[in-house]
């Protein structure tokens, strides 16, 4: 997480696994609770959540569906 002005913090997203971005499940502007999954990657036929340690509201969705990623991607960005 880093630090912006105004007392705004930004959270990256990043995925735990490589694989096939199968779900954005939310929008950028959205609200986000801790803990809640933002995107959702499928890898060895299962579905793995990268998800918000904080909450806040989304800032941003760095993939797309279909899109390949790798093990520690950024995939969202989430200012709270």
């Amino acid at each position: 997480m880093r630090e912006r002005g105004l007392g705004m913090a930004e959270e990256n997203i990043v995925t735990d696994v490589g694989g096939r971005v199968c779900a954005i499940a939310l929008a950028p502007g959205a609200k986000v609770g801790a803990g809640e999954d933002v995107v959702l990657v499928e890898a060895m036929k299962m579905e793995i959540g990268a998800s918000s340690e904080k909450g806040g509201t989304v800032k941003s969705i760095l993939v797309k569906p279909d899109e390949m990623v790798e093990e520690g991607q950024v995939v969202a960005i989430v200012e709270s």
